[in-house]
């Protein structure tokens, strides 16, 4: 049963649409822990989730709905937090706003029940082939973009006061980065869901990190882990049909980063030894 599944269409679209995420969200994710932004990717995570029932009610599909939410709102959490301190609490006065807005369109789906638990928890089982023609071009246009300005980024991100002493567009990049990163979080979506989206965005390079403190090996090694995370999440369900696969995407990533723990600090250990 489950070597014919294989051979099934919509399960290859999943496992595309799987790996396209985790390449993306991996390549980001790096820059989302130096940045200290993991509570931005859960507010336009949630931003997210508005869009797409604004756009299902506006007579657009979710995923084209969930991506303007989500660019849209990381370039307003861009502007109004160029400072650090700033950050948090703009993204908490956007994300209350937008939650509530999001309620009023989900509260008008007639679809509520089916539609609200997919944009919640993911719903990549289901992805058509324009959703992942839309995933591939997102994915496409970030990974060209990061590919571009990659070096300043990472600069500004870990050393933002040196950077801008180089002269390198430290607020351009702070407005920009957020814009990417909505774009990548509008894909992430339909992997996991809005409230699991830390799995693949944020989790992987936390993992990473204990591994190694060199820039392209932790990029590497989160790439990879966000692949097996989301790949593996989707097999697993056609093995365990009962869970949905962000479920699964979920547990392999958080073991992914307990193990990586372990091993980073045996390490450390050994190295002190």
């Amino acid at each position: 049963m489950f070597l014919t599944l294989l051979h099934q269409h919509f399960v290859q679209m999943s496992l595309v649409a799987a790996a396209v995420a985790a390449v993306v969200s991996g390549t980001l994710s790096p820059l989302v822990i130096a940045r200290g932004q993991a509570f931005s990717v859960h507010g336009i995570a949630e931003l997210g989730l508005t869009g797409a029932a604004g756009g299902l009610l506006a007579g657009i599909d979710a995923p084209s709905g969930a991506l303007i939410g989500s660019a849209s709102v990381g370039a307003l959490l861009g502007f109004l937090g160029l400072r650090d301190r700033d950050r948090d609490a703009a993204t908490g006065v956007v994300l209350a706003a937008g939650l509530g807005l999001g309620g009023l369109f989900l509260s008008r789906l007639h679809a509520y029940a089916t539609t609200g638990f997919g944009l919640l928890f993911g719903s990549i089982s289901s992805v058509s082939d324009h959703e992942v023609i839309l995933l591939c071009s997102v994915a496409g246009a970030v990974l060209v973009v990061l590919a571009i300005c990659w070096r300043p980024l990472w600069f500004a991100s870990v050393d933002p006061a040196a950077a801008e002493a180089r002269g390198v567009p430290v607020r351009t990049l702070g407005v920009a980065f957020p814009i990417l990163l909505g774009a990548a979080v509008a894909e992430v979506i339909q992997v996991t869901g809005v409230l699991l989206i830390l799995t693949l965005v944020v989790t992987p390079a936390a993992a990473a990190t204990r591994l190694s403190a060199r820039p392209r090996t932790v990029v590497l090694t989160s790439v990879s882990l966000a692949l097996l995370a989301s790949a593996g999440g989707v097999l697993c369900s056609l093995q365990w049909t009962s869970p949905p696969p962000s479920f699964f995407v979920a547990m392999i990533s958080f073991g992914g980063y307990v193990i990586a723990r372990i091993v980073g600090d045996s390490m450390r250990a050994r190295r002190r030894g």
